[in-house]
């Protein structure tokens, strides 16, 4: 291999791979510790170590041409631009390393330089970081949208509201609901969508989480925060693959062998219930909030309480480790639905700021 290189061609390439590898080394960070990501961290951290790992000659060479001390955009510069967000930080350094590996694709052109840097596709590297940044950046969505999966949590039931779907939502979310679900099983499709499209429009509006009950078609329709199934519905890994991978998913579960299932299959959240006895759900068996602290105890996942809580008992869902607490008739049947979703939220944010069980889990 030749070793005649001028140095200042070897210094660029030398530039450009560590700072590939540096750009590389965040974004494999945020997928492994910030995501807990494998199917994400793995090919970061193999094609960073694809990259940082030439021949130990190459390697010689290039430390022998390294002169940092004399680079004029190096230690004198300073960097004092913010990043908004994690979205923005991912998108900084895989434009840093995009453009690090388009840079050493176009010294790989060079003849001299070819045999120096045939170790590696670079153009190839570069295409499989493009897909790489899409769907970190669509994770990351979907992580930040389930830690906003707290609070109270109203399902909008056409049985429970018929046609004041859209007013309840409204005074539900002044009142501090967080999450909205439309649960919808008589209206067309056609009709179904168009109420989605206005409920999903007012939660954008808010702040607050959108979700879809039952209905994946609606849901991928008008791109809802996510989709929540019951044990009757499509099953999980089906959903999870043809859902965006920003999307969350829920699912209901009834004993902690459903609620283990509903981790190992892809759930992002898992409903826990039927809580209380409950008017929506008359033949249901109730199995308390002790099953909240069961599956607390074994799923890693937000619990979302649901069945027959109301202002006199949400507080115990919320202290037995759930996060959030689902309701419908303590709204949809009040006669100040804003009122009566302040106080649950209010009871809520009380029952979470108490020592117990949900604080120490």
């Amino acid at each position: 291999m030749p070793t005649d290189h001028p140095l200042k061609l070897l210094r660029i390439i030398d530039a450009n791979i560590n700072r590939a590898a540096e750009g590389l080394r965040l974004l494999e960070d945020i997928a492994r510790l910030y995501l807990d990501d494998a199917s994400l961290s793995q090919p970061l951290k193999e094609l960073r170590h694809k990259l940082a790992q030439p021949p130990s000659v190459v390697q010689q060479q290039l430390v022998r041409a390294r002169d940092a001390a004399s680079d004029v955009g190096g230690a004198q510069a300073v960097e004092t631009d913010e990043r908004a967000s994690l979205h923005a930080v991912v998108m900084a350094n895989a434009r840093r390393v995009q453009e690090s590996l388009r840079t050493l694709e176009e010294m790989a052109r060079l003849a001299e330089l070819k045999p120096l840097l045939g170790w590696v596709d670079f153009k190839q590297a570069r295409f499989a970081l493009y897909d790489l940044e899409q769907r970190l950046l669509a994770r990351l969505s979907r992580h930040q949208r389930l830690e906003r999966l707290r609070g109270l949590y109203v399902i909008i039931d056409d049985q429970a509201l018929a046609g004041r779907e859209v007013e309840v939502t409204r005074q539900a979310i002044k009142g501090g609901a967080k999450i909205i679900q439309l649960r919808d099983k008589q209206r067309s499709k056609r009709e179904l969508l168009s109420l989605a499209q206005e409920l999903a429009q007012l939660c954008a509006q808010s702040g607050a989480l959108f979700i879809v009950n039952d209905h994946l078609d609606i849901a991928l329709a008008i791109n809802a925060d996510g989709l929540h199934l019951g044990q009757n519905d499509l099953p999980l890994p089906i959903a999870r693959r043809l859902l965006p991978p920003d999307m969350i998913l829920g699912w209901s579960t009834h004993s902690l062998g459903e609620a283990r299932l509903a981790a190992e299959q892809g759930a992002d959240y898992i409903a826990v219930g039927t809580i209380y006895p409950s008017p929506t759900k008359p033949g249901a068996r109730a199995v308390g909030p002790e099953l909240v602290k069961q599956v607390k105890q074994v799923v890693s996942l937000p619990l979302v309480a649901i069945g027959g809580i109301n202002e006199n008992n949400v507080a115990q869902v919320i202290e037995a480790g759930a996060q959030a607490a689902a309701v419908i008739s303590a709204v949809a049947s009040a006669g100040d639905p804003e009122s009566a979703a302040r106080r649950l939220c209010q009871q809520i944010e009380a029952a979470g700021q108490r020592p117990g069980d949900s604080a120490s889990a």
